[in-house]
């Protein structure tokens, strides 16, 4: 199967709520701002018990670059009137089915020190 056709199948089965169908690995790993979980078993799981924040999105895909065995997709996700969640996210592939993830996005307010000096003052 084509990577990008994959990658398409994965936003579609979270658009329609069937993630237990999700085309990954008994090995998949994702990681994100939250952490890495390891397997499908406990990705699924972890769905399970907080289907409130994994369903409910619609996404809009802004591009991607598609090699043999990788992609990388920046996309929004939107949840309701009141969320929205702009990630790139890199694919790794193995046959027909998706083995990691690994995502980035934020997450929470930027710490004082972090933030930018304003030049107007």
């Amino acid at each position: 199967m084509e990577l990008k056709k994959l990658v398409e199948i994965w936003f579609d089965k979270w658009e329609n709520g069937d993630f237990n169908n999700l085309p990954i690995s008994d090995n998949f790993k994702h990681t994100s701002p939250f952490g890495t979980i390891e397997g499908k078993k406990a990705y699924l799981d972890l769905v399970t018990e907080n289907k409130d924040k994994f369903l409910g999105y619609v996404f809009e895909l802004h591009g991607g670059i598609y090699e043999n065995n990788k992609a990388c997709v920046r996309y929004t996700a939107k949840q309701g009137e009141n969320f929205s969640l702009d990630v790139s996210e890199w694919y790794y592939v193995e046959g027909n089915q998706i083995q990691e993830i690994i995502a980035y996005y934020h997450i929470g307010d930027i710490r004082e020190e972090r933030k930018l000096k304003d030049n107007k003052d």
